[in-house]
């Protein structure tokens, strides 16, 4: 079976054979000389999407209008775009208009040097038209050209040279730095869809935390997060964190992390936003019902971002249990054994884990509720009821609050292994909620 390398070369020796230039571009080289496997092959060619779609049947218009096809290949999906110089961008995404032009005008058109760089599929011969080479070496992200045209182009570039930056743990250039901080107002004209879209990129990738600090410290974070720039400077109790404030701890939450999905990332970024509209100072530094407020402000901003309903509720979810494991131990069994199996448990005790990683790093909790669910047998924590709102009917009740109120009430008993059967459950009914 072939590569997706192997793969990518064929498509660029059926181009070639064609009379057509085929080169690899973007990510893939630079990937390629960082001493990376690539995660996709884009490939930039003289092609025109007609003349692609020609010699490609199996290929997808994903964007024809700016030179941009798929080819599909397998499993395995290739960007192929044609070599073009971009218009004026009117609405600070895509160009208005575009030209088909040469490798180095494409070049010139690309948003940071070390992703404006060809390979020659054939000999792996690296094309370097604008010193892409020296900034990989230099571990630098550059605009190409002029930073301030590259950002008013497409303002999503500025939180893009934030990710580049920190997932290749490189600098950024001190006029691109400065370009970035100067145009971060810009941010607010780009759609939440694209900023969630990046932002999951920046949660789930190497050094997240680096990251938030410099989309902070550019003042891209105020534009679309401005609760998280409210943690900073928000004191906390040395006693529980001796970390510093709200927001360091939430970067040192974050430098935690290992692999994590985005909703135990954006939980794990947001956990604590409740904290400074709740502080007050009494005997110690206190958040009464951070989590409960901060569940809330998490609702509000995952609505903002356009995040899915799935993930809005999940990460709101877990927002809201992250005190849990600190009472664990002192739980009712009905109450632990409905923690245990509830579908985003695995990763609220994650959170649990990171976040006194962030802090104290006690993880006694941690691991009492880690073994204890282990040991619980599924039955146990989910057993057959022993009555239904049909038995409720049976009884003589009508449907309306009070099911609700007796069901619940049988399942704790139950889950509490004070009764065992349906009959003890219909005495119990019959004694504490009497016709």
């Amino acid at each position: 079976m072939n590569t997706p390398f192997q793969k990518a070369q064929a498509i660029c020796q059926t181009l070639q054979a064609a009379n057509h230039t085929a080169l690899l571009t973007g990510g893939c080289v630079r990937d390629s000389l960082l001493g990376v496997s690539p995660k996709d092959y884009d490939i930039a060619t003289t092609a025109t999407p007609d003349e692609v779609a020609a010699l490609f049947p199996k290929c997808i218009p994903v964007g024809a209008a700016f030179g941009v096809m798929m080819v599909l290949d397998g499993d395995d999906q290739f960007e192929l775009a044609t070599f073009r110089t971009d218009g004026d961008y009117s609405d600070g995404r895509r160009p208005d208009s575009i030209e088909f032009t040469t490798a180095k005008q494409d070049a010139l058109r690309r948003d940071f040097t070390v992703n404006a760089l060809f390979m020659h599929p054939n000999t792996e011969e690296v094309i370097d038209y604008i010193g892409g080479k020296a900034d990989l070496e230099a571990r630098c992200i550059r605009a190409v050209g002029n930073p301030m045209d590259r950002f008013k182009e497409d303002h999503l570039r500025l939180i893009r040279a934030i990710r580049f930056a920190s997932q290749l743990d490189f600098d950024i250039e001190a006029d691109t730095y400065a370009a970035i901080t100067e145009c971060a107002p810009l941010l607010k004209h780009i759609s939440p869809e694209r900023i969630r879209h990046e932002l999951e990129r920046i949660l789930t990738q190497p050094r997240p935390e680096v990251a938030i600090q410099r989309l902070y410290d550019t003042g891209l974070l105020e534009q679309f997060l401005p609760e998280l720039c409210e943690t900073v400077g928000c004191k906390q109790s040395p006693q529980y964190h001796p970390e510093g404030d709200v927001f360091t701890h939430t970067l040192l939450v974050l430098k935690h992390m290992v692999s994590p999905t985005f909703t135990l990332a954006m939980s794990v970024l947001l956990h604590d936003i409740g904290k400074p509209p709740t502080q007050t100072f009494e005997d110690r530094i206190r958040f009464n019902n951070h989590d409960h407020v901060g569940a809330k402000m998490t609702e509000t901003i995952c609505r903002r971002l356009k995040c899915f309903n799935s993930e809005t509720k999940r990460i709101t979810w877990l927002v809201s249990k992250h005190m849990r494991v600190a009472a664990s131990q002192n739980m009712r069994d009905s109450k632990l054994k409905r923690l245990v199996r509830e579908k985003g448990f695995g990763e609220l005790l994650e959170l649990m884990k990171l976040d006194s990683l962030g802090c104290h790093r006690d993880l006694s909790n941690y691991y009492w509720l880690k073994k204890y669910a282990e040991s619980i047998p599924d039955e146990v924590v989910r057993p057959v009821l022993l009555i239904s709102g049909k038995d409720l009917i049976e009884l003589g009740y009508s449907p309306g609050p009070q099911f609700k109120e007796i069901l619940l009430s049988i399942e704790d008993l139950q889950l509490e292994d004070k009764i065992q059967d349906k009959q003890a459950a219909l005495s119990y009914i019959n004694e504490h909620w009497p016709q």
